[in-house]
């Protein structure tokens, strides 16, 4: 018999391995349907394979019937799934390699987004501004306007060309390190363990009564993650508005009404998600869970527990022979469910809540040295690695993804570096098709619609081509243009008619930047009048 103190070990080992696991799959739901219809044959006295062939008279023996799943019990079993109450999510801190890397990541990201906007470039200019008012976006020495709105559908097909071939070649690296839901849930993991403390610590708080102790950390968490959400919602704002007006806004408290709901609205889906949705996101609302198995192959790096090795599993003594025992190398600690952030166990195969952060992977690397057992019992590994067979990198959908990815990215380079941040139409005066100058010239009307898409003013001069002795008049020699602005110029395009060969000629209109040659635009245009020459 069980000493008590025993049984009470095993009981809360039981207890926290529940509030580690998340919801039941299918295919353990079935099981235990089969288990409790087992159960209730054997109370009946009923065979245990009543599925057993039946001898017919003439000694031939019918064949057994045909039993299946019944439908019901699926869909209730997945129902349960879907529907069962969520329990919380303890996950244990780990340190190891992939740690430090998340770490690290973390770092990076939430640092790019937080200094990003507080850069300068130029005179006052903010270098990464969404400027929605004045309709225009600053990318450091780069000012974009509407009309260049396929620059930015080329750089979404380069997010979403890169993120096909990092998932081909090695998984969820996206998922695992730099999804702003596992950043941001990180940081307020950290939060919450520097308030309540470790998870055995947060998991007593969280079942012990509300006493002053537990009013004042809940208190002192909730604070901290809306604070910190709140600056996250400013610095998101501050992408749209200038963060340096907006903070100056900020503390004299005159903030418009749009900034603040968006700094209220992006603070609250941050403390939301990273607070209180955390592994919910993943698992039900990110639609890439649900589709990454059509990106992955046997030889793509997946995290992976080598069930050839590590089966068949149970506790033991450092000192004891696994071999004698029967045992594989791994010692049934579940840790590697106490550090997952979604709750699931590696050990069950390829999840589609794995986000592939490697926590598992880090801890039983731990344990296996503790052991003294070789490391990789989880690791990032391919299906065809664990079986054996050499892992391939080059592979058909690798080299699809990687040729797309380089010539869209070589062509979206190219046309960035040769972009002239200015542009031209030319209009006709509809009203008059040509008019005889007192010279005895011709002469046609236009309307030229010049827009400088600079950061900087210029002073632009227009010439014109086409036609022998073509001469432009302008009210102006030289036009200046303000940066964002768009100029309405009268032209007058004179040429004699000696000179024209036919009533319609191709002519061209080109402006010209006096302080920088290479902001050249060339436009085409008609010149109509009489044919009277030779």
């Amino acid at each position: 018999m069980s000493e008590p103190g025993e049984t009470r070990r095993e009981e809360e080992k039981e207890k926290n391995t529940d509030n580690t696991q998340r919801v039941i799959t299918l295919a353990e739901a079935q099981a235990k349907i089969a288990a409790k219809a087992r159960a209730a044959r054997a109370a009946a006295g009923a065979p245990e394979s009543p599925s057993a062939a039946t001898p017919l008279p003439n000694g031939v023996s019918k064949p057994p019937p045909i039993k299946r799943v019944i439908p019901l019990a699926e869909a209730d079993a997945v129902q349960e799934a879907l529907y069962a109450k969520r329990v919380r999510v303890f996950p244990r801190e780990v340190h190891g390699v992939l740690a430090n890397w998340r770490v690290a990541m973390v770092f990076v990201t939430l640092g790019v987004y937080y200094l990003l906007p507080w850069i300068e470039w130029g005179a006052g200019r903010q270098a990464f501004l969404i400027d929605l008012p004045n309709r225009k976006f600053h990318l450091f020495a780069w000012t974009f306007w509407p009309q260049d709105l396929f620059y930015l559908t080329a750089i979404l097909i380069l997010s979403a060309l890169s993120l096909f071939l990092f998932t081909a070649i090695a998984g969820r690296l996206w998922c695992g390190f730099t999804c702003p839901q596992t950043v941001w849930t990180e940081v307020f993991m950290w939060i919450e363990r520097w308030i309540e403390g470790d998870r055995p610590k947060q998991m007593k708080l969280a079942v012990s009564p509300w006493t002053r102790e537990k009013i004042l950390k809940r208190s002192a968490k909730h604070g901290a993650w809306i604070v910190f959400a709140l600056w996250t919602g400013f610095t998101f704002v501050g992408y749209f508005t200038p963060i340096r007006e907006l903070s100056v806004n900020l503390i004299q408290m005159a903030l418009g009404p749009w900034e603040t709901f968006w700094i209220l609205f992006y603070g609250f889906a941050t403390y939301g998600n990273a607070g209180w949705l955390r592994e919910q996101v993943c698992i039900y609302m990110c639609p890439y869970a649900r589709f990454q198995s059509a990106m992955f192959d046997r030889d793509t790096l997946i995290v992976s527990y080598d069930t050839g090795r590590g089966e068949p599993r149970g506790s033991r003594k450092r000192s004891d022979d696994r071999a004698g025992k029967g045992l594989g190398d791994c010692v049934d600690c579940t840790l590697c469910v106490q550090v997952c952030p979604t709750g699931i166990d590696i050990r069950n195969g390829l999840q589609y809540q794995c986000i592939a952060c490697g926590a598992c992977a880090d801890v039983c690397d731990s344990v296996m040295a503790k052991m003294d057992y070789p490391k990789g019992l989880i690791r990032y590994t391919s299906e065809n690695a664990l079986e054996g067979k050499p892992w391939k990198l080059i592979r058909p959908r690798v080299l699809v993804y990687s040729g797309l990815l380089a010539t869209i990215a070589v062509a979206l380079v190219i046309a960035v570096l040769l972009r002239v941040p200015l542009q031209m139409d030319v209009l006709r005066d509809r009203n008059t098709l040509f008019r005889d100058t007192p010279d005895g010239r011709i002469e046609n009307v236009y309307v030229l619609k010049i827009m400088n898409m600079d950061s900087a003013p210029h002073t632009y001069v227009v010439t014109a081509a086409g036609i022998d002795g073509l001469t432009v008049h302008l009210d102006s020699k030289t036009i200046q243009v303000g940066s964002g602005e768009l100029v309405d110029v009268p032209a007058r395009l004179q040429a004699s008619p000696d000179n024209l060969k036919a009533r319609s000629t191709p002519v061209s209109f080109t402006v010209t930047a006096e302080d920088n040659p290479k902001y050249k635009v060339e436009e085409p245009a008609r010149f109509l009048g009489p044919a009277t020459g030779g």
